[in-house]
């Protein structure tokens, strides 16, 4: 890239930045002291069409495979064929319990207890499974306040659960929209609604981050100001989990839904996970619908006709484990386990910090990032509205070896994701994208 090769001052805000350099070979030199470095050799990467791998930049879209992967399922197949129905207490990992291999790894990458999570089902199911039991509306107390340019399952789902209970979405759904010509919801503004408007509020459910923009929700304080109004809190962490360094159980959440498929990397249709802090989680009468697979694992095979909820978040499930799918999930956590989501955290800010600093670099008015500046406000997302034809620029982008991800009408969002994206990949897509227009 033909750019300065230093920085000391971010040109938005002027806020102080690490002193990056522009060169390739600074690039290489940041990743040949990244202590993460060796985690990528341990994911599948599409190939171009001239054998080399991809610049995946997606991961917030659906997560490269772990080389791991294929073993796993297979060990599963082989469990199968060889053991039939024996093997769910004779597998090498018997499927009766394999759900709860996860208590320990998905709590620590949420900043939960183990008995306050569960792996089951996938993201939208689980966040109406939340919601029987968390929006429990009156004729005073009704509303759910979601952020405006939500995702759209979470929207469909928040408006079908208010018209469930009787009730006009147009008026049980409240939309918090950014300040006039501004991309990004201020949290004092959601603070000042809740203050003013909390008594009708009968759910807070946002994105932990939002899709399109890539900000990070000040998730403590919007749930400090909700409890303040008497209203339950959740979160969709689609986009946060295996992100951002989580808190939830710290932060009184009162729940939340991930998907796994994204920033987890457990594949497509991959399993889900649920938070339910403890204050609930061992609450057996709390409104729940049932399934044989959430009652007491003392009595399960009973076969008694009343349902007794098991203690945590696992008296949620419905169904046994998802097998082969879980066994994906299991390859997957195991990578976040042994990397660590601090270290995770700490090189996605300064590799984020990297790309902006690139972007930032390249002449003119073409490329407009709308994420937050602020570390502390976003992920390893950053979404990049462009005065170009964004659909086409991505398709010029993949012909030019580099996946990214458009959103109507003129973004196209790009995630270097720390466990496998490096330096030099974030290096090579600035250079790539200055020459494309």
């Amino acid at each position: 890239m033909n750019q300065p090769t230093d920085i000391t001052a971010d040109r938005a805000t002027h806020r102080t930045a690490p002193a990056f350099q522009a060169d390739r070979a600074s690039a290489a030199a940041l990743d040949q002291s990244d202590p993460l470095a060796a985690f990528r050799d341990s994911y599948h990467f599409p190939r171009h069409t001239n054998g080399e791998p991809m610049i995946y930049l997606v991961g917030n879209s659906l997560g490269l495979q772990p080389k791991g992967v294929g073993e796993a399922i297979e060990q599963e197949l082989r469990d199968w064929a060889e053991l039939g129905v024996e093997g769910h207490f004779e597998a090498k990992h018997p499927w009766y319990s394999y759900h709860e291999i996860f208590a320990e790894p998905a709590a620590a990458l949420v900043g939960a207890k183990p008995g306050e999570v569960v792996v089951m089902n996938t993201l939208t199911t689980n966040l109406h499974l939340m919601m029987v039991s968390f929006y429990r509306p009156t004729s005073e107390r009704y509303k759910i306040v979601v952020e405006w340019g939500a995702f759209p399952s979470d929207k469909y789902a928040v408006w079908s659960q208010a018209r469930f209970h009787g009730f006009d979405p147009e008026q049980a759904v409240v939309e918090l929209h950014p300040r006039d010509g501004q991309d990004l919801l201020l949290t004092e503004d959601i603070e000042r609604y809740l203050a003013e408007h909390g008594h009708e509020v009968a759910l807070v459910m946002m994105g932990g981050v939002n899709f399109y923009t890539g900000q990070a929700f000040d998730m403590e304080r919007i749930t400090a100001a909700a409890h303040a109004a008497g209203c339950v809190v959740g979160f969709d962490l689609a986009h946060a989990a295996g992100n951002l360094d989580l808190r939830l159980h710290d932060w009184d959440v009162d729940f939340a839904v991930w998907c796994g498929y994204k920033y987890l990397n457990s594949g497509p249709g991959g399993v889900s996970g649920c938070f339910v802090h403890e204050r609930h989680a061992f609450s057996p009468d709390l409104p729940r619908f049932a399934g044989w697979w959430g009652n007491d694992p003392g009595s399960r095979f009973e076969m008694r006709p009343d349902f007794l909820p098991q203690r945590g978040a696992g008296g949620w499930q419905l169904s046994n484990a998802q097998i082969l799918p879980m066994a994906a999930h299991r390859v997957a956590l195991d990578l976040f386990t042994q990397a660590g989501m601090q270290n995770l955290r700490a090189k996605s800010v300064t590799l984020t910090a990297y790309l902006e600093y690139l972007i930032d670099l390249i002449p003119g008015d073409r490329y407009t990032i709308i994420t937050p500046r602020d570390p502390a406000q976003r992920g390893c997302q950053l979404s990049i509205r462009t005065t170009a034809n964004a659909r086409d620029l991505a398709h010029r982008l993949r012909a030019a070896g580099v996946t990214v991800d458009f959103r109507p009408p003129d973004v196209i969002r790009v995630a270097p994701v720390p466990m496998y994206n490096t330096f030099l990949d974030a290096w090579r897509f600035a250079d790539i994208l200055a020459t494309l227009f």
